[in-house]
């Protein structure tokens, strides 16, 4: 039975540290006369020390004594050995912006295609001093993708080809946050200290012909703790901030009607112009956020769809278009991606609740969240055959390769970084949301190629895939104590219940992903 009087768990906002990721664009990188050529040089710089120490130690010990090859160009043929470079596919089925100048324009474009691959690809790997030809079941079994920094054990064939035996990535970077000291951090059946939950949702995509608005209300009532049995009253109590990622507000299209413009009667000189679109839309998003923002912290990213810069990182909205919402401290519009510090527990610091901390909250567990809207996952989607590989396994990917976009910027737009690779996983976080994704899902990345005989000293990552809430009404839900993960979804295809249905945690789905997938 749930107490009389719940109060809302609290969590606090901490401020970053001098090695948090920071993913604002500074006055010093906001210059477009860079190549794009210097990211690839620059997160081969970064990533090159990781991957050789990790493969020294996995090869030390291999039949024939492999030799490092500094340059991928200077391997002997029928010599073991092993490399380092960058990974670049090549992909006749990929968009290629030099056929789209030439094409001509009085025929219609094909459609986007929803995939890449073909049977037709070739995998490279290249360095400064040039670029040779990956081949082997190990290349094909690896499930490789554009700009990922590999190291590749094997010997140059008579053709000139670079046979793989096996593959090295850098592997999870060291965990931002200390462990908790009471070695609790998966220990899900404990109930000595109370649960606290981060809450994510995206996609709300205000505007859409369909409307989720009934879905919508029912969420923010049940966050307020004002719908639902005493039971979802103290879980609501539980959830101590609200991470929105993206695709907030639908993505303006050309309307059928576009092609009559020309029939009708030209505007008269000094009228008054036709409105092209409302900003109903985000009047109703600005609404209900201003409510949320009266007791909950909410975090706001933009998204694919979302009126925002389309290259990565995006840059957070400005606060002046949510209304009244921008005037609350709880209210925050981040960049997409954004990393967070989160501390969790009972303790209060002495500052405002969303004022970042300068220091760890005494006696609380700080979480890091690494949050974004999607477009790398969805871009590496085109890349890979699904199945085998999933948007989970592709996730977890990109943790053990220590690079959340690696297809950027070849076939995802980013900015043109000169001196770094903001992509660049330095640190591993505890949590890692993607949302704006087809469906839920969630595991646990571990370290290492072992995945069997976890101990309590091997620590994971989460990884929670976010779907839309317009297509599916779910609200997931993240366990600051014990990183387990349950979803409220609220109502369905009739919308016959008003009641939000709360799903238990989400531990029986948990996969431990290798390097190899």
């Amino acid at each position: 039975m749930a107490n009389s009087t719940l109060s809302r768990s609290p969590s606090h906002l901490l401020a970053p540290t001098p090695s948090t990721p920071i993913y604002t664009i500074d006055a010093k990188d906001k210059s477009y006369r860079h190549q794009y050529s210097n990211i690839y040089f620059t997160r081969l710089a970064m990533l090159r020390g990781a991957v050789e120490e990790r493969a020294k130690n996995k090869w030390k010990d291999v039949d024939g004594s492999p030799l490092f090859v500094e340059r991928v160009l200077d391997v002997v043929k029928s010599q073991l050995c092993w490399i380092i470079g960058t990974v670049y596919i090549d992909m006749p089925l990929k968009p290629n912006v030099l056929e789209d100048l030439s094409r001509n324009h009085s025929i219609p474009a094909p459609n986007p295609r929803e995939k890449f691959y073909s049977s037709n690809d070739s995998v490279m790997i290249e360095d400064s001093s040039g670029r040779i030809k990956l081949v082997g079941a190990a290349v094909t079994k690896s499930r490789l993708v554009t700009g990922v920094i590999v190291a590749a054990l094997g010997m140059e064939t008579d053709k000139g080809d670079f046979e793989v035996v096996d593959l090295c990535f850098a592997d999870l970077a060291p965990f931002a946050e200390e462990a908790p000291s009471n070695d609790e951090t998966m220990d899900v059946d404990d109930s000595s200290q109370p649960d606290e939950y981060v809450a994510a949702i995206s996609g709300l995509s205000f505007g859409s012909p369909v409307s989720a608005d009934s879905q919508i209300q029912m969420l923010v009532e049940f966050l307020s703790g004002e719908a639902g049995e005493p039971e979802d009253q103290e879980l609501a109590s539980s959830i101590s901030r609200l991470v929105v990622a993206g695709n907030s507000l639908i993505r303006l299209t050309e309307s059928e009607d576009d092609d009559e413009e020309e029939l009708k009667p030209k505007r008269r000189y000094g009228a008054p112009a036709e409105a092209t679109f409302t900003p109903h839309p985000n009047h109703l998003l600005s609404e209900h956020l201003a409510d949320l923002t009266t007791f909950l912290p909410v975090h706001i990213l933009p998204g694919p769809d979302d009126p925002s810069g389309s290259i990565l990182p995006q840059q957070p909205f400005p606060r002046a278009m949510f209304g009244e919402a921008a005037g609350f401290d709880t209210f925050r519009c981040e960049t997409n991606p954004v990393w967070l510090r989160v501390g969790s527990g009972l303790d209060p610091p002495e500052h405002d609740d969303d004022e970042p901390s300068t220091s760890k909250v005494a006696g609380n567990t700080v979480r890091s969240f690494l949050v974004s809207s999607g477009q790398p996952i969805l871009d590496m989607y085109k890349y890979l055959p699904t199945p085998p590989s999933t948007l989970v396994t592709m996730a977890a990917s990109t943790l053990k390769w220590r690079h959340m976009a690696p297809t950027a910027p070849d076939t995802l737009w980013c900015h043109p970084f000169r001196e770094k690779d903001p992509f660049v996983l330095r640190q591993t976080p505890d949590v890692y949301i993607i949302g704006n994704m087809p469906q839920f899902g969630t595991t646990l990345v571990y370290a290492g190629d072992k995945t069997e005989g976890r101990t309590t000293e091997d620590r994971p990552c989460r990884v929670v895939l976010v779907p839309s809430f317009l297509e599916t009404g779910v609200l997931v839900l993240v366990n600051l104590r014990s990183l387990a993960v349950r979803c409220v979804q609220f109502g369905g295809p009739d919308m016959r219940s008003s009641k939000p249905k709360i799903k238990p945690e989400e531990e029986d789905i948990e996969q431990a992903i290798t390097s190899n997938e």
